[in-house]
């Protein structure tokens, strides 16, 4: 059996209905359900004919992550305070990190008490600061790269692999580095060309 087969399964067998209240999957998506964690109170949603192994994760009650149609994401982490947004036929490779906040305070005295806080099952967001990611369809996002919080990737842009995203990507756009810089525009009869090491 491969694969893609072992993931149908796992799919159906964790999506019977393929829709609940916090979770919907159009029609021939893979998603396996135990990659999911932190579900109860946050919604998320994958429309139709995408395979996304990803390890997804909600911080808090209240999240949001849209998915879009025909998308394939790797072995990768989308992990969601508010909202992450991916629009349709995106491909994005293994170890990629998505984050929509900064997970601790930028000042000691808003962090200290972090550690003991977990231990005791809560965390205090109100120092954290977060913003929405939107990833435009037509998107392809090399390996092991990292978009942070408040970025918007525009349609068709190529980020290269071990890339840290930081500010927005122009639409059609190849941007590689630490922190991401725009190399060259893509124009959209390119964007089919490969393009090596990505």
């Amino acid at each position: 059996m491969n694969w893609l087969a072992r993931g149908m399964i796992d799919t159906l067998l964790s999506l019977p209905n393929r829709t609940s209240k916090t979770i919907s999957a159009g029609a021939g998506t893979v998603l396996a359900r135990r990659r999911v964690r932190g579900l109860r109170g946050n919604s998320l949603k994958v429309a139709e004919q995408s395979i996304i192994h990803a390890n997804i994760t909600f911080e808090e009650i209240g999240g949001e992550i849209q998915i879009g149609s025909r998308c394939f994401i790797g072995r990768s982490n989308l992990i969601c305070y508010r909202s992450i947004t991916i629009g349709d036929d995106v491909i994005m490779s293994w170890g990629i990190t998505i984050v929509d906040h900064d997970s601790h305070s930028l000042e000691w005295e808003g962090r200290k008490d972090d550690v003991r806080d977990w231990a005791s099952g809560r965390k205090d967001w109100s120092r954290i600061a977060h913003a929405p990611v939107e990833i435009g369809s037509k998107a392809w996002i090399g390996f092991n790269a990292a978009i942070l919080k408040g970025v918007v990737i525009g349609e068709g842009a190529v980020i290269g692999a071990c890339s840290v995203v930081t500010r927005n990507v122009p639409p059609y756009s190849l941007v590689a580095g630490n922190p991401a810089k725009v190399i060259r525009s893509l124009h959209p009869s390119t964007q089919d060309r490969s393009i090596g090491g990505l």
